[in-house]
């Protein structure tokens, strides 16, 4: 069953974000992942949700989401993401 991973990002150091975002689609590949959606303009239909950038990966599991999140392969990603963006993270399973 497909899983997806939502971030609600907002961008504290856009240089160095760059290069996060440089870094990882390499790290995807291997666990299944793929890019549903990657920034782009953003449209607040209800609500007072007002997120600066959204990201959407879909992955084929849940496992297999937790693995790429937990690899030695975005290790390195992610402390650099960690270090210029707050991110709200979360993995949502898909219907089958």
């Amino acid at each position: 069953m497909s899983a997806y991973l939502i971030a609600d990002v907002s961008i504290t150091d856009p240089t160095g974000f760059e290069e996060y975002r440089k870094q990882v689609p390499a790290t995807l590949a291997k666990h299944g992942g793929r890019f549903v959606a990657r920034g782009g303009a953003i449209h607040t239909l209800e609500g007072d949700w007002r997120p600066q950038r959204l990201v959407v990966l879909e992955f084929p599991s849940v496992e297999q989401a937790r693995r790429w999140y937990d690899s030695e392969e975005y290790r390195g990603p992610k402390a650099l993401r960690l270090r210029t963006a707050k991110t709200n993270l979360i993995l949502v399973e898909g219907m089958a």
